[in-house]
Formats: C-alpha cells, sequence, structure tokens
C-alpha cells in the first residue's frame, strides 16, 4: 500500500470506497519502517492499540467526523495521553495525563495520533539538530538540515508517513522546516489554536502550526482545531470561513530589492524572483516594501530582553538539571539572565514603536510574500556555525509573530538542487483564510510532487458542506478586492467567493459627493446590465456589523445574478441618485475607475 496516498481527500475517497482504517495503520508502520529514520520519533503508539482505535471509529462519516481515519503525529512539546512528553530533554520527560486541546479536538473529528516527533530542544532553534536524540534526516537531501524546531513533524509529513503533523511556531519553526522539506506549513493567527498542553518556549506569542502535503489539508484541520479554549489565557475566538478562491485583485507587499537578503544565495534568489513573476502572471500587483523595520523586529527575538521569555518557561528546570540541555540550547537560555526587567520593557516598548511605524506599510498591502528561508544549509555548515546559521534561517520568519501575523509557507518551484523554492504569504492577523486561498493557487501553479513522496498534487474538491453558516453579499464598488474599502471586509473575516454578474435590469451610477468615490446599484427593469459584482461571505455575527455601518444612501437588499444566486448586495436608495452619472455601460466599477479621472491621485 505503499502507492496510496495520504492526503485528506485520497485517503477518504479510498475510505468510501471501502478501505479499512487498518490497512491505513499497517501503512504507517510500513512506510516508518521504510524511512529507517530514528531521528523522526521520539514516541510511537502502539500499533495494535492504534488498530482498534481506528475500529472503534465506527462506519465512514466524513461528515460528522470530517478527519475520520487520518494518521498524524505530534511534536513531542505537545501533550498526547499516556505518551511521554519529553521536549528532547529526557530530564524533563513526564506522562501526559490528557490530550493537548487541539489534540483532543482533531481526535474527536477522527484523526488517529500515531506517535510524538523529535524537535530542537525545548523547540529553540530553526536548524533541526539541536537534540539529544538522533537527527531527523531532511526528506529531500538528507545533506541538508531538516530545519527546526519542529524537525521531525515536517519530515514525517514529507515522507507521507502521516497526513499532517502538529508543530509549534515562535520564531519560524512552523515555517522553515516545511520551506526544507517541500511541504506546507501553516502558522495561524496568534490564539486562534489553543496552547494548552503545549510546553511553551515563548507564551506571549508561540502557535500551535500544521504541515500538511497541501494547502487544502492544512485549512481542513485549522478549520477543525481552531477554537476558544477558557484553559489558554492567551487563546482567542478567530473568524474561520471556508476556503473559497482567491480575490480577483490582490496588491502583494515584497520586500524592496536593495532589502533582500539571501547572504549570496543566488539560486534562491532567482526562485524568489520566479515566486515573484508567478504572482503577477495570477493577477497579483507587487507592491515593493522598506523592510529594514521587519529585519529590526525580527532581531529583538533572540538578540535582546525577549529570549528572557525562554528562560521564564524553563528556568527552574535548568536550574536544577542545567547540563541535561543541549550545548547550544543551555547557552542561548542561559544568555536571558544577563537582561534586568527594565530591559525586558525597553524591548516592549522598542516592539511597540515597531509595530506603530509598520501597520502603515503593512494595511498598505493585501498580504506580503517573502522567502521562507534565505538559503538552505548543509549539517557541516551548521556544525561549523550553529548560530549564524540559525539566524539566517529565521531572517524572514522572527518578525511575524512579534509583529502579530498569521502566515503559510508553500512549495512554488523547482531549484536546480535541494528542496523546492518555498515562500511565506504573510497578513495580519484573522486573515488565515486569504494567505491559504493565494497559497493554494500558487502551490498548484509550480506542478510539483508531495513533499519527498513523488505523489501528485490531487485535483481541488469541493469545500464540505453541512456546517457553513456564512451569508453572501455580493459587493459591487469601494469594497472590491483591490479598492480602498475592502479591508472593512476582510478584517471582519469574509471569504472570497466568487466573481459573477447581475442579470440585466440593473442600471449603475457614480455617486456624487462620495470619499472615497462609490458607486450606486438600482434595479430598472429598462437597465441594460449586467453589472460585474463579487460574492463574499461573512458568519451572522460578521454579516451583522458590516451592514450596521453601511451609510446612507447605501442599502442591502436582494441582488439577482446571472448564475442564478441572489445574494444579499448594495444599493442605493433613490435619493442618493441627485447629481449621479449612469455609468451602466462601463459594464462595473472597477472598469469605471480604470478608465476615470477619479481613479487618478488628488
Amino acid at each position: 500500500m505503499n502507492e496510496l496516498p495520504f492526503d485528506l481527500d485520497s485517503l477518504h475517497r479510498a475510505y468510501a470506497a471501502g478501505l479499512s482504517p487498518k490497512v491505513v495503520v499497517d501503512t504507517v508502520f510500513q512506510r516508518i519502517a521504510a524511512a529507517a529514520d530514528p531521528g523522526i520519533f521520539i514516541h510511537l503508539a502502539d500499533r495494535e492499540a492504534l488498530a482498534r482505535e481506528a475500529a472503534a471509529l465506527g462506519p465512514f462519516d466524513p461528515v460528522g467526523k470530517p478527519l475520520w481515519g487520518i494518521p498524524f503525529a505530534v511534536k513531542d512539546n505537545i501533550d498526547v495521553a499516556g505518551m511521554p512528553t519529553t521536549a528532547a530533554c529526557p530530564a524533563f520527560a513526564y506522562q501526559a495525563a490528557e490530550d493537548a486541546t487541539v489534540v483532543a479536538l482533531l481526535r474527536q473529528a477522527g484523526a488517529l495520533v500515531v506517535g510524538k516527533t523529535n524537535l530542537d530542544q525545548f523547540a529553540t532553534g530553526l536548524v533541526g539538530v539541536r537534540t539529544p536524540y538522533p537527527v531527523p534526516r531532511n526528506a529531500v537531501d538528507p545533506a541538508l538540515v531538516p530545519g527546526g524546531s519542529s524537525s521531525g513533524s515536517a519530515v514525517a509529513t514529507a515522507l507521507g508517513i502521516v497526513s499532517f503533523a502538529l508543530g509549534t511556531d515562535t520564531a519560524g519553526s512552523g515555517r522553515v522546516p516545511a520551506g526544507l522539506n517541500n511541504v506546507v506549513g501553516l502558522k495561524p493567527t496568534f490564539g486562534a489554536l489553543s496552547a494548552q498542553g503545549m510546553v511553551p518556549a515563548c507564551k506571549s506569542i508561540d502557535c500551535i502550526s500544521i504541515f500538511a502535503l497541501t494547502v487544502d489539508d492544512a485549512y481542513r484541520v485549522y478549520s477543525v482545531a481552531a477554537r476558544h479554549d477558557a484553559r489558554d489565557s492567551y487563546s482567542r475566538s478567530v473568524a474561520v470561513p471556508p476556503l473559497g478562491a482567491r480575490p480577483p485583485a490582490l496588491t502583494v507587499g515584497v520586500p524592496a530589492r536593495g532589502d533582500r537578503r539571501f547572504f549570496g544565495d543566488t539560486i534562491m534568489e532567482a526562485g524568489y524572483d520566479a515566486a515573484l513573476a508567478q504572482l503577477q502572471a495570477m493577477g497579483c500587483t507587487l507592491k515593493e516594501l522598506p523592510f529594514a523595520d521587519f529585519y529590526a523586529a525580527a532581531a529583538l527575538l533572540y538578540e535582546g530582553a525577549f529570549v528572557a521569555e525562554r528562560f521564564a518557561a524553563v528556568g527552574d528546570f535548568m536550574a536544577a538539571h542545567e547540563d541535561a540541555l543541549h550545548p547550544v540550547t543551555r547557552t542561548i537560555i542561559a544568555g536571558a539572565r544577563k537582561f534586568s526587567a527594565a530591559d525586558a520593557f525597553k524591548g516592549i516598548y522598542a516592539l511597540q514603536a515597531l509595530r506603530a511605524k509598520l501597520a502603515p506599510l503593512i494595511a498598505a498591502v493585501d498580504l506580503i510574500c517573502v522567502p521562507t528561508t534565505p538559503s538552505y544549509y548543509s549539517l557541516a555548515a551548521v556544525a561549523a556555525e550553529p548560530v549564524a546559521a540559525n539566524s539566517r534561517l529565521g531572517t524572514y520568519t522572527n518578525f511575524v509573530n512579534l509583529l502579530d501575523m498569521c502566515g503559510i509557507a508553500v512549495p512554488c518551484g523547482p531549484l536546480p538542487k535541494g528542496p523546492s523554492m518555498s515562500v511565506t504569504l504573510l497578513a495580519p492577523a484573522g486573515q488565515d483564510a486569504l494567505v491559504a486561498a493565494l497559497g493554494r493557487d500558487l502551490h498548484a501553479a509550480s506542478d510539483l510532487s508531495l513533499g519527498a513522496t513523488g505523489w501528485r498534487l490531487p485535483p481541488r474538491a469541493a469545500a464540505p458542506a453541512g456546517n457553513d453558516t456564512s451569508i453572501e453579499i455580493a459587493v459591487v464598488g469601494a469594497h472590491l478586492s483591490g479598492m480602498p474599502l475592502n479591508r472593512e471586509l476582510t478584517e471582519l473575516g469574509a471569504s472570497f467567493r466568487r466573481a459573477a454578474k447581475t442579470t440585466a435590469g440593473y442600471r449603475l451610477y457614480a455617486l456624487a459627493g462620495q470619499q472615497p468615490p462609490k458607486p450606486g446599484l438600482v434595479r430598472d427593469a429598462a437597465g441594460t446590465g449586467a453589472i460585474e459584482v463579487e460574492v463574499w461571505s461573512l458568519s451572522p455575527d460578521a454579516f451583522g456589523r458590516f451592514v450596521a455601518a453601511i451609510p446612507a444612501p447605501l442599502c442591502v437588499g436582494t441582488v439577482r445574478l446571472a448564475d442564478g444566486t441572489a445574494p444579499k448586495g448594495f444599493l442605493v436608495e433613490a435619493a442618493g441618485l441627485a447629481d449621479a452619472t449612469d455609468i451602466t455601460e462601463t459594464g462595473g466599477w472597477r472598469r469605471y475607475m480604470a478608465g476615470s479621472s477619479a481613479a487618478m491621485p488628488a
């Protein structure tokens, strides 16, 4: 059964056709044996017990249990009931009495825990070699480091041993190993996934992350696990809309050419340029951003007092067992002893100043695209310079959690050697669906195989039905993607569904005295239509808040579309047509603005 792909859709199609979950469990252990890599797992589930757990799932039910029969792995700083949690430090190990909240939610959805994976000790590192256990081998090129700290989780996913794996991400540990092993790494909005049951590294910015073979799989797992948890004081409710199509007009921020850092790696630089060209070919507009302040924020994480938060997490244990720590880990965490409480506050003030300075840059684009890593590093290179290589791997990752951004690392094109090119798409907190939608299309355009498996990217499956309570709204003007008010939708967690046209029988007007300029849509039997619109979806709560903020003379009514649907949408009161200009013949607001002086800067 080694030819059986483990992406979620392939497995569920096989289950629907009669495949037994016991066969999948057997396949998992066959693949572990075939990998012959003792560094991937620190602890494995009992094979027979896991088969009994699979049998207890009952009849195949992908609606009631959306992860029915799906094997997954868990980074060994996250609790799984009945398994040890070591954080890659045997002296620290304890037997977990209960599942971490995220693990419990995934198991309730039918997923099967295969085992606990290796990591950079106490999740301190981006290289994947700071462990007292054997180092996991990079799944694509064994001469390279696997990336950390979630090394085992990324490798297990890349080899197709599991369908997905949980990692953690403080400085990039959910993205760097994804980039180094040709898989997807979703780093969600901070607090969207509960951290209850996770050994903290930096508790104020830690995230549980998800490795998967495809963006759809990562987002489906995220959709199951994203729940507010009263037991986690940092947990927050985050809208999780269905993963729809990407908006047709996106502005993507990229580091200004003079600010890009590749440390002499011309192959990676060319790979990044190719990824940006692909984004342009997909209709995205690129906007160069000065990146010095992003790098300054990144430097705070390890070069300033923020490292003291790692000492706060394990300081008591370290005081009694300092010799039990990996030498590099011990040096990094012990370095916190030189910082005072005053230094910590100075770091907080510096970060807040950078957040305020960077906010207008981040708001000026829909999302940001950076290389996941600026280069790849061999085991020999990291052995020679363990701290310098680690620091360089975090060039484009260290600032993300400090700035409260979400992100997803995706493979996006071949390179002459080693893993594929990987970029990370970043956006403000709550925009997980946006980065995933663009990441899915970028991954599909690459035509790469999945991880190190040789499996092809499966056809895009329809979004699961049955749990979607969102409300569609058709926007026709300043709320279109790429337009000045679109952020009012995205900040409420809206998801783009489709581009469409109204039926004939509508007129479109450019309203007078509106800032920013806005149109008004009117249903008129004599109108010639059809007017271009975009259909977005919102949760019921977000829809109510959005509609309540709509100013007169605009209003919301039912808009009939040529595709046969009739969502709610923007209309205009008759009183608002005074001095308005009929622009119906343009076919839509975007076309009108492109040819109008109203679209030009004042």
